[in-house]
C-alpha cells in the first residue's frame, strides 16, 4: 500500500548523519509511505508523477516529525512514591530518603508484591498514554525486582508488551539499581548473584538488549559496575550506565571505558568524563524531568554538544524522581534549562535517542528506507510547537505505516 502525506507545513526529516543542530527542515513538504517505510520525501512541488494518484492524507499545513523515542524509562513498577515529593520539598535529599528506607527500596517492595498480570496491565496503560503523545519507541528498564525471579518478571512484561502493543520496547536489565535490603551486609553475595545467576538467565532467554548499572554513592562503585558490565558483555548484553547524577563519581569515564552505548544523567559530569565520552562516541542521555523533580543541576548540554557528543533527551519515567512520561515536556525543559535549540531537542528524541538504543539504522528519521513512524503535530512549525507548550499537541500518529 502506498500513501502520500501532503499539505505539510514543515517537515523535520532528522537525517541520521546531520549535526544535532540541523533537523533537516523542509517547508511545504510531502512524504510517501510504502511497505511500512519512508519511500520519498521532499518539497510538495517536486513530488514525482508516479505518486500523484496514490492515496492522500491532508496534514493541514501542520508540523510532521519522526515518531518520538524515549530512550530511558523505568516503565514497569508497583506503587507510587508521592509522600517523597513533599519530603523533598521540605529539604530532604534523594540520599536521605533512600537511607531511611524510602526511594528505590520502597518501589522494590511494591513491585515484588505485584503480580505479573497487574504490572502488565498498568504498564500497558502508560504505553497507551505515551503513544497519544507521539512516542513510538521506548527503552524500558527492570531494576525494581533486585532478585532473579522479580527481575525476570519485569523483563517478561516488556517482552509481552513488545509483541502486543504498537510501541516498540527495547528492554534493559537493571539488576544493579541498588543493593537490595536483604544483601545490605553482604554486597559480594549480591554481586555474585547478578553475575552468575541473573545475567546468565537473562541472556539465555534473550530478555534484555542492554545491561545498566547505577554508579553513585549509595548504589554501586565504579569497580563494581565494571565487573557487572564486563560480565554482561561476555554474555552478549551491551552496557549502559547511570552516570554522575548526584555527584561526579567517574561514571562517564567508566561508560567510555566499557564501550557503553549511552551514559545517562551526567548532571555532574567532569571535563575528563566529557572527553572520554567524545572519544568513545558514547551518547549522552539528558533526563531533565529528574533534574526538575530533584532540584538538581541540569545536564550541561552546550558543553557536551561542543565536545562533539550526541545528546539524547528522555523522561526517566519512574515512580520517584521523575513520575512523568511526558516526553514533549522533557524536550521543552531541555530547551529552557539546557540551552538546547528546538532542532537540537528534536534530534535528541529521534536520531540521538535511536543511537542510544541501537536503532539508528531504522528508527528516528524520515529518511527513505527508515521505518514509517511519524507524528503530525498541531503546530505550524517546530519552533512554534516548542514555544507554545500544550498538554498534548499530537494530532495523529503513524506506526510502521499504519
Amino acid at each position: 500500500m502506498r500513501q502520500v502525506l501532503e499539505n505539510i507545513g514543515e517537515l523535520a526529516v532528522c537525517p541520521p548523519n546531520n549535526a544535532q543542530q540541523d533537523a533537516g527542515l523542509i517547508h511545504d513538504a510531502a512524504v510517501v509511505i510504502e511497505d511500512q517505510q519512508i519511500a520519498w520525501i521532499g518539497a510538495a512541488s517536486a513530488l514525482p508523477p508516479a505518486y500523484h494518484t496514490s492515496e492522500k492524507f491532508d496534514c493541514g499545513q501542520r508540523l510532521v516529525i519522526p515518531g518520538l523515542i524515549d530512550c530511558h524509562t523505568h516503565l514497569c513498577f508497583g506503587g507510587w512514591r508521592d509522600s517523597e515529593f513533599e519530603m523533598r520539598l521540605g529539604g530532604r535529599s534523594y540520599q536521605d530518603i533512600q537511607a531511611a528506607g524510602g526511594g528505590i527500596a520502597s518501589t522494590v517492595k511494591a513491585t515484588r508484591e505485584s503480580s505479573k498480570e497487574a504490572l502488565h496491565a498498568r504498564a500497558r496503560q502508560f504505553l497507551d498514554r505515551m503513544l497519544q503523545l507521539g512516542v513510538t519507541t521506548i527503552e524500558a528498564k527492570s531494576g525494581y525486582g533486585l532478585n532473579v525471579e522479580d527481575e525476570i518478571k519485569q523483563l517478561e512484561v516488556y517482552a509481552a508488551l513488545d509483541q502486543s502493543h504498537d510501541i516498540d520496547i527495547v528492554p534493559t536489565v537493571l539488576g544493579a539499581h541498588v543493593v537490595p535490603p536483604e544483601y545490605a551486609d553482604d554486597r559480594e553475595a549480591y554481586l555474585t548473584l547478578l553475575c552468575e545467576q541473573l545475567l546468565p538467565a537473562v541472556a539465555e532467554r534473550d530478555l534484555a538488549r542492554f545491561c545498566d548499572v547505577f554508579v553513585e554513592q549509595g548504589a554501586y562503585t565504579v569497580e563494581e559496575a565494571q565487573r557487572i558490565l564486563t560480565r554482561a558483555r561476555e554474555l552478549g548484553i551491551q552496557p549502559k550506565v547511570h552516570a554522575d547524577q548526584l555527584s561526579d563519581g567517574g561514571g562517564a569515564a567508566l561508560a567510555a571505558r566499557v564501550g557503553a552505548i549511552s551514559a545517562d544523567h551526567l548532571e555532574y559530569v567532569s571535563e575528563a568524563g566529557m572527553n572520554a565520552l567524545a572519544a568513545a562516541e558514547t551518547v549522552a542521555v539528558s533526563l531533565p524531568l529528574a533534574s526538575l523533580y530533584l532540584s538538581e543541576p541540569y545536564l550541561p548540554a552546550r558543553r557536551l554538544l561542543q565536545a562533539g557528543i550526541r545528546v539524547a533527551v528522555a523522561t526517566d519515567f519512574n515512580p520517584g524522581s521523575a513520575p512523568s512520561y511526558h516526553l514533549p515536556l522533557a524536550m521543552l525543559l531541555a530547551c529552557v534549562n539546557q540551552s538546547m535549540t528546538p532542532q537540537e531537542s528534536l534530534m535528541g528524541v529521534t536520531v540521538a535517542a535511536a543511537k542510544a538504543v541501537g536503532l539508528e539504522r531504522s528508527h528516528g528519521s524520515l529518511t527513505p528506507g527508515y521505518r514509517a513512524d511519524l507524528v503530525i503535530i498541531d503546530a505550524p512549525s517546530l519552533n512554534h510547537w516548542m514555544y507554545h507548550f500544550q498538554d498534548n499537541a499530537c494530532k495523529a500518529v503513524m506506526k510502521s505505516g499504519r
